[in-house]
């Protein structure tokens, strides 16, 4: 027994030395890729890159290597872009070369290449230009999203109002109302916020969320090949996916049950006329396997209360703009950021520092590419640090300071910054942008149209480092008055 265990360990090790080997020699074909860290075998440069502070790690090894270099997630090598310039020379200069989704093996399992997210090719193309088209027209019936938003909201002002200034954590509350947007998109409905289905729903998202984003996660994005035949945590993430999948097969069937395909009511009745449509070609890519929820985090909305929790002394200027552009009793309305620059500043700083997805969704090379005079063979993953760009020392005076003047010239107006890009860049650019741009305007000058805020400790008392830092940062649990005006 001794003997056989030492055996296969010896193979393993072969294995994936032969690997590795193969890997290097794919670069030596007309180029080579960035350096790196030497890996060693079956680890690959799990010795620089900890789990548990991957982004921290990437940075570190930026210093080192530069701005583009490979670091090795065991035999597989992934090359790393740091900063602004090298993320857009990447995912806007050469678009059409990186416009690959990269490996993403703890979802791989669940989704198998189908959907919107994890899609190649022409059933990407495909997938992404009926979602931007439904969410663009929005689809259905005749109220537009603002509308949706505004109605939304009006119900989260009731629910803080119910608390009279008493001390609550406003996460429970922000991500039951943008799940409800995305919800009335999707399934033509908003839910009540006690309705335990709707719970449900919410907790399959956000905790799918944080489990990707664990040590483990990204032990499991490296060693996937060995670790998808054993026992572990992996496999909640998987069976938590499985559900939300159900929970979206359950609201199909309630869909059909109705379906009225010349007034469609929502995205899915939207994805079912384009399968009737196509029923009777076998390789539409309108098929139940790619009807899957354009889905987006709340954790942009729980961390601007966060950080206006902590900068709540920034609060009375953004209500004195209130007052100006909106007054104390007209629902605010998109158009009206425009004459707010700096209440859209302040919006921007907090995303750009909140930083949800530092990591950047994994993308890959389509081709064979030539890059900043690297040569990066067809299917090679690539890494853009999207936190690497949001704090960028040449695009933002004080990267690692909250400073709403990153975003204002000098007469006060309200200015573009090329390296804000929290939503990534290029075609592969998240579809559900404009989505919650809309819905952070409008959330939040609604929240401070009607309320003060409030803090129970002193701001430098408060710690804001995040829970979790992964594939996306976790935000610590906090309490917050919300004060009547």
């Amino acid at each position: 027994m001794v003997l056989g265990g030492a055996f296969s360990i010896f193979m393993a090790l072969c294995l994936s030395c032969l690997l590795i080997l193969i890997a290097w020699k794919r670069t030596s074909k007309g180029g080579k890729l960035p350096p790196g860290p030497t890996p060693i075998p079956f680890l690959g440069n799990l010795l620089q890159v900890r789990t548990d502070a991957i982004f921290q790690s990437f940075l570190k090894l930026q210093k080192k290597y530069g701005s583009v270099f490979t670091v090795y997630f065991g035999p597989r090598p992934v090359v790393i872009l740091c900063g602004h310039e090298a993320v857009k020379e990447a995912l806007v200069d050469q678009a059409d070369d990186f416009s690959g989704r990269g490996e993403m093996p703890t979802l791989e399992k669940n989704f198998q290449g189908y959907g919107l997210a994890l899609s190649n090719g022409e059933r990407w193309k495909i997938l992404r230009r009926f979602s931007l088209t439904v969410l663009r027209n929005f689809g259905m019936g005749k109220r537009s999203i603002e509308e949706r938003i505004q109605e939304e909201a009006g119900y989260l002002l009731e629910e803080l109002h119910k608390f009279k200034g008493a001390p609550i954590d406003p996460t429970f509350f922000l991500s039951r109302t943008v799940s409800n947007i995305i919800c009335s998109v999707v399934f033509g409905k908003r839910f009540d916020y006690e309705d335990q289905h709707f719970q449900s729903l919410m907790k399959m998202i956000n905790e799918s969320f944080v489990e990707m984003s664990m040590p483990w996660a990204q032990l499991y994005d490296m060693y996937w090949r060995v670790m998808q035949y054993f026992p572990g945590r992996h496999n909640h993430l998987y069976n938590l996916i499985e559900e939300l999948k159900d929970f979206i097969a359950s609201r199909v069937k309630i869909n059909e049950a109705s379906f009225d395909p010349s007034s469609p009511r929502d995205f899915i009745d939207c994805f079912l006329i384009k399968m009737y449509q196509d029923k009777n070609d076998p390789h539409s890519e309108f098929n139940l396997k790619n009807l899957q929820i354009p889905s987006k985090d709340s954790k942009h909305q729980i961390f601007c209360l966060l950080f206006w929790y902590i900068f709540c002394h920034l609060t009375a200027k953004i209500q004195e703009e209130i007052n100006q552009v909106i007054g104390t009793h007209r629902i605010p309305r998109v158009d009206d950021r425009a004459k707010m620059p700096y209440t859209d500043a302040v919006i921007h700083e907090i995303q750009r520092l909140t930083d949800i997805v530092p990591l950047g969704a994994p993308h890959n090379v389509i081709r064979d590419t030539h890059f900043r005079g690297y040569f990066l063979p067809k299917g090679t993953d690539v890494y853009p640090l999207i936190g690497s760009v949001l704090r960028d020392p040449k695009y933002f005076r004080y990267p690692d300071a909250f400073y709403p003047q990153h975003f204002l010239d000098e007469q006060g107006h309200f200015k573009k910054n090329d390296a804000f890009v929290v939503f990534s860049s290029g075609k592969r650019i998240c579809v559900g942008e404009a989505l919650a741009r809309i819905e952070l305007f409008l959330y939040f000058t609604s929240i401070l149209q009607r309320f003060s805020l409030r803090s129970l400790v002193p701001p430098d008392d408060i710690d804001i480092a995040h829970k979790i830092s992964g594939f996306g940062n976790i935000p610590p649990t906090y309490e917050l008055c919300f004060m009547a005006r």
